[in-house]
């Protein structure tokens, strides 16, 4: 497997109890032309079935030596049933900047086991903890489990495929399932992960269907779309692996991968060890693609799309674009700052509401009409409202520039793109810094790019 960074986006499949990485083999083959799916076996399952650290945090640490041998620095991850309350502690982590990832970019759960300890009914566990007292569980078993998580059927090789994987379980680790990993509540490990989601659900499925997935994972992942494919079980990728490869295609397309790429250099500059956990998790969220359809919270929809003009001519980007008017509404919207205000200007979010509300009518301008009025704003001459001063509209358009400006500088991906690497300093267990500190001297791990002269 790869150590050396790379730019292909990737996703990580995390498979079910009794499943292995196979279960996703249909899955991607359809993907292949978009994302590059790397199907992870879990301890005790398929070909990592003799491994004996079963539980949640070995199981945690399992999958992230995988994605930090295989060298992607722009993934998602994907957990079916199971795996999916794996995928939501490593998101989770990963985002908190606490393993040493980087590039995190969506997550999407089929069926998924929530953070809280999973429904499921005293007697069927039970019976599932009944198969598994010798050293595999029997066919007799392995065919009562798929045929209870099917809808309208398998193919016969899929169906093959799923027996066989139940039979090579570790019983030790279908045990251990059911009798504490299950049961565990890890909902303060996890939180609430605001970063783009996609949940499926099947209609035939019992405990995890579509209820389950609204009540209990929804609520993690505020940005979630939720989606039910009809007529099937608990077995998505198994059942369905078109449909699911289709509703990932357009996650990522329409979601997950829509923001600006991190170079993969740089990404492995933020995993490793000279980036502290704490600024690696803030690089992490502030990576995350902006949602399209999110909603102001400190401005008025008008007033935001007001802010959106002015953006796109102080800080003309390339695409894929930062949405850096929303960024600013959300530090408005938490008080955020630089730690200072003019003493002519009300505070932050009135003088932008004040201001903003002036200038609607940039929205239906043409590009010159609006270089005049930003002209006007910067020299102190525009003098169109009756409750802001030519002077106050100049100091507010200065503050306001500078909150744009920060907001992009603020993205990993410009970091990269003006090549500053000031974040690489240490911190967790020393301080590193840095060794050379010439005029264009540039120490051996240091691989950004350089603006061109």
């Amino acid at each position: 497997m790869s150590t050396s960074p790379s730019s292909r986006p990737t996703a990580f499949a995390l498979h079910a109890l009794g499943s292995s990485a196979r279960a996703f083999d249909g899955v991607a083959e359809a993907l292949a032309d978009s994302l590059d799916v790397q199907a992870i076996d879990l301890p005790g399952f398929g070909d990592a079935a003799a491994m004996t650290g079963t539980s949640i945090p070995e199981t945690i640490r399992h999958v992230e030596r995988a994605i930090r041998r295989s060298g992607a620095t722009r993934w998602i991850l994907v957990g079916h049933s199971m795996g999916g309350k794996i995928a939501s502690m490593v998101a989770a982590r990963a985002l908190a900047g606490e393993s040493e990832l980087f590039g995190l970019a969506g997550v999407a759960l089929l069926a998924a086991s929530p953070p809280v300890p999973e429904p499921m009914e005293e007697d069927r566990r039970r019976q599932m903890l009944s198969w598994a007292q010798g050293d595999a569980i029997s066919a007799e078993d392995a065919r009562t489990f798929v045929d209870a998580n099917v809808g309208t059927g398998l193919a016969p090789d899929a169906d093959a495929r799923a027996i066989d994987d139940v039979r090579r379980t570790s019983t030790a680790a279908w045990r251990a399932w059911f009798e504490t990993g299950s049961r565990e509540d890890r909902s303060t490990d996890v939180g609430v992960l605001d970063l783009p989601a996609l949940i499926l659900a099947g209609g035939e499925d019992g405990d995890l269907g579509e209820d389950a997935q609204r009540r209990l994972n929804e609520t993690v992942y505020p940005r979630a779309d939720v989606e039910v494919l009809p007529g099937v079980g608990h077995l998505l990728p198994l059942e369905r692996p078109l449909a699911v490869a289709d509703a990932i295609r357009r996650f990522w397309t329409t979601s997950a991968g829509v923001g600006p790429a991190v170079p993969p250099d740089v990404a492995a500059v933020i995993a490793s060890p000279r980036t502290s956990a704490r600024t690696r998790g803030l690089l992490a969220q502030r990576a995350v693609a902006d949602d399209p359809r999110a909603t102001p919270q400190a401005l008025t929809d008008v007033q935001l799309a007001t802010l959106r003009v002015l953006a796109d001519r102080v800080v003309p980007q390339d695409e894929p674009a930062i949405d850096i008017a929303l960024r600013v509404d959300t530090q408005l919207a938490g008080g955020g700052g630089d730690g200072w205000r003019n003493a002519d200007l009300p505070t932050d979010r009135e003088a932008y509401a004040i201001a903003l509300d002036a200038l609607a009518p940039l929205r239906t301008r043409s590009p010159r009409e609006l270089d005049t009025v930003i002209a006007q704003l910067s020299e102190g001459t525009y003098d169109e409202h009756d409750h802001f001063t030519a002077a106050q509209f100049a100091a507010w358009f200065e503050d306001a520039r500078v909150d744009l400006v920060r907001q992009w500088l603020a993205h990993p991906a410009t970091m990269a793109r003006i090549g500053f690497d000031g974040f690489a300093n240490g911190g967790d267990d020393v301080f590193t810094g840095f060794a050379l500190l010439g005029a264009d001297e540039r120490e051996d791990w240091e691989m950004l790019p350089v603006i061109p002269r």
